[in-house]
Formats: structure tokens, sequence, C-alpha cells
């Protein structure tokens, strides 16, 4: 399925790739360490942009037809899922993927890799609108550089 034009005076769309990592709790700042030797993970006008889940739980069971023994009953795991905007580019989606792959402590890591858009800002739009933050008294939320 096509992903459609969006074409409008408000935003940019750009077609990419959405890759989203499910990862054990413990192992999370050594796949964003590789994924961001292998990309700077832009978005406009900021970098190393990844969203991280709090822990949840993954769920499997072992066939026993990898490394390890087959289990009769599925094992949990606390795991957190990053996910980041990649440009549609094999060669480097390439590289992020096998720097996740060498960081990950799993033999089969949980990855997808998703077709989508995003959506970029068009610098000067917003300039007045009281919503924005440096609009408005700072929230709990905006960090201390940019209040």
């Amino acid at each position: 399925m096509p992903l459609p034009q969006l074409k409008n005076d408000r935003f940019i769309p750009e077609g990419g790739l959405r890759i989203v990592v499910q990862v054990p709790d413990a192992h999370v700042q050594r796949i964003i360490d590789a994924v961001l030797t292998a990309a700077p993970l832009r978005y406009g006008g900021y970098d190393r942009v990844i969203f991280r889940t709090a822990p949840g739980i993954q769920q499997f069971r072992s066939l026993g037809t990898g490394r390890n023994v087959a289990t009769e009953t599925a094992v949990e795991v606390p795991c957190a899922e990053l996910s980041f905007f990649i440009a549609r580019d094999d060669a480097a989606t390439v590289q992020v993927l096998k720097a996740v792959y060498a960081a990950h402590p799993y033999e089969e890591p949980l990855i997808h890799v998703i077709p989508c858009l995003r959506t970029l800002h068009i610098h000067g739009l917003d300039e007045d609108n009281p919503n924005r933050f440096w609009n408005r008294e700072p929230e709990d939320w905006v960090p201390e550089p940019h209040r």
C-alpha cells in the first residue's frame, strides 16, 4: 500500500522507516548507543530522537531449534521498547539493524521495520502560537536550557 502524499502548507511529510526494538530493560542504553553510532536520528532541528517505553513484560517460549533448549511454558522478561525514525536508505538501514544485532543480548532480537511518514514543521509558522512552550510559563517537562 503506498503512503499518502499529504501535500499542504503547514508541515512537510517525509517517507522513511519506523524501527521498533524490544530489549531487556538492563540493555536499553547499550542498544541506544549502538544505534547512535550508525545514525544520528535527526528529527527537524533535533537529533538523538528515540522513544523509550516504560518496562513491560515480553514473553516467549523456546522451541529448542536455536541456542536455547526447548521450554514447556513461556518465560517472561522485563523489556522496554525503543522506536525511532530513519530516512529511507537501504544501506543506512542495514547499518542500523546490524548495530542493533551486534549489541542486543538475544539470539533473535525482536525488531520491526515499518514504512511510515513523519511530519516536519515549517519553520516560522508558530512564533506567536500561544500553545508553544516558548510563549508560556515553563512547565515541568521543559528542560532547563530551553526555559
